[in-house]
């Protein structure tokens, strides 16, 4: 990779891009070569193989969700780097956006020099968590007992969506009797006995959002 950072800005919020723009041109050694309003634009600008790391937002309003950008981007032999740049803090969202194949996790209300690191660390090949989300992961790891696992937290979510377990199995390709399965052990991890006590739980620990 050569010294200079070319960066592609994936953010539906025309001040949010002006606002990255802006700070990252300071920063030597930095270009911002393109910007995307859509997940599915990021994709297709990701691929012209003149792109280093992409600064990608997790919702788009319609269309394709950032994490299934950040999927798409990092399958491709040689693609460049992601790095999510998110409201979210939520373990659903940073779970997903890891095993999508995120080099690195901020929030954008991270302080603009953390921004810059992070942006070289990732450029860099190496992993770019905010602080507060690398210790969220870390106490995933301390305390695995009563943590839900990736697919738990992804069938909560989808109930706090208010889709059926029939829904969710559709949804998930699941059978309806896994997902009752899980949702046992939701309730067993969060100590409830019903879903929208489950969904009061893990939105105010923060695993899932509403």
């Amino acid at each position: 990779m050569s010294e200079r950072v070319r960066l592609l800005l994936a953010d539906d919020h025309p001040v949010v891009r002006a606002g990255l723009r802006a700070v990252l041109e300071t920063e030597p050694g930095f270009e911002v070569v393109a910007e995307a309003t859509t997940a599915e634009e990021a994709v297709e600008r990701a691929a012209h193989g003149d792109v280093d790391v992409v600064l990608m937002d997790l919702q788009f309003g319609a269309g394709m969700h950032g994490t299934q950008a950040t999927a798409q981007i990092t399958a491709q032999p040689g693609g460049p780097r992601v790095l999510v740049l998110t409201t979210y803090d939520t373990d659903a969202d940073i779970l997903a956006a890891i095993e999508a194949g995120a080099t690195g996790y901020l929030l954008k209300d991270a302080p603009p020099e953390e921004l810059a690191a992070a942006v070289r660390t990732a450029a860099a090949g190496r992993s770019a968590l905010a602080p507060a989300i690398a210790m969220r992961l870390m106490d995933r790891v301390r305390a695995p007992g009563g943590v839900l696992s990736p697919r738990e937290t992804e069938v909560l979510q989808l109930v706090a969506e208010g889709l059926s377990n029939q829904q969710i199995s559709q949804r998930l390709f699941l059978s309806q009797a896994t997902v009752k399965s899980h949702l046992v052990h939701i309730y067993t991890k969060l100590g409830v006995d019903s879903r929208t006590a489950a969904v009061a739980v893990a939105t105010q620990r923060g695993i899932i959002r509403r």
